[in-house]
């Protein structure tokens, strides 16, 4: 919790307390209005988070009443209000648990796959590194290298291996083993490869279709530092592939992490964690209460 709150400082710098000193500093007219309008945009916030929160606070401006406070938690619930309205995570029965890791290039997915590794073994679970990314240079050697860091076993083939192969070796393997969990690297794409998205479909279809039983998962890593600019990126995915969850990394560098609340409302996939840093500790589950918290203050009690 902690470790999320100081995540999001910089998000904080930019929207709490400018949106502070303006609900503070004179009456709600409609330049005041007007200014929270543009700081929630250069927030990404979204067009649609940010006309609901200016109409509520419109609205409540008319009706004469309120102080800067009482505002601010206006913006807090109808922040949280949008985010409630996204799907919950989706927990799939089978074992193992089989997670496909999709993004495009640098946003930081191989090292979000360490980190996930170490988080899950230090909470008792038992984990399988499947190296699917099997032609870019030097892909398997810096996916062991975090294998190494988490302590957890690594499935990789020779460079050019069919993907959706390496991926069901490992997940037999860890059904042999006995292993909870098998985290799938893939290999970093634009999303306008169409061949390159074919093969994301064929791992997905090969481990739906030839094995039973497993609890099979699609999260798509997202570097926050983009902003909405991630959006088409991310749509593409979710278009072409069962995405289950969201992952965004880097959020401790950016002033964008109001992002979290376009993406998860117009991709309809909950945001399952944060990156938070460059160790391999530095990965949370993401609450979107304390986030609503960190970044405009306490929402009222639910």
């Amino acid at each position: 919790m902690k470790r999320l709150v100081q995540g999001l400082r910089k998000t904080k710098e930019r929207l709490l307390n400018p949106l502070r000193a303006m609900l503070a500093s004179r009456d709600l007219d409609d330049t005041v209005i007007d200014d929270i309008e543009g700081l929630l945009f250069s927030a990404d916030l979204g067009v649609d988070a940010t006309e609901r929160i200016i109409g509520r606070l419109r609205a409540r401006a008319g009706e004469g009443a309120g102080n800067g406070e009482e505002y601010l938690r206006l913006v807090a619930d109808e922040i949280l209000a949008v985010i409630d309205d996204v799907p919950v995570p989706y927990h799939p029965e089978g074992h193992p648990r089989v997670i496909v890791v999709v993004g495009v290039n640098g946003v930081g997915k191989t090292s979000t796959i360490g980190k996930l590794a170490h988080r899950f073994r230090m909470e008792g679970g038992s984990v399988l590194l499947a190296a699917c990314d099997t032609f870019r240079a030097a892909a398997n050697e810096q996916l062991e290298l975090w294998a190494q860091r988490a302590g957890v076993p690594i499935i990789r083939q020779r460079a050019g291996a069919d993907p959706a192969a390496v991926a069901f070796d490992a997940v037999h393997s860890a059904r042999s083993k006995g292993i909870d969990t098998v985290i799938v690297d893939t290999a970093g794409r634009l999303h306008t490869k169409t061949n390159l998205m074919e093969e994301l479909k064929k791992i997905f279809r090969v481990l739906s279709t030839r094995i039973e039983g497993i609890a099979l998962e699609a999260w798509l890593v997202i570097d926050a530092n983009l902003g909405q600019n991630s959006l088409r990126q991310a749509e593409a995915f979710v278009d072409a592939l069962p995405i289950t969850g969201l992952v965004l990394t880097k959020m401790d560098s950016t002033a964008k992490g109001g992002a979290v609340i376009p993406i998860q409302q117009q991709l309809r996939v909950p945001v399952l964690y944060v990156g938070l840093g460059e160790g391999i500790d530095d990965i949370e589950p993401f609450d979107h209460r304390i986030f609503v918290s960190a970044i405009v203050g306490e929402p009222q009690a639910p």
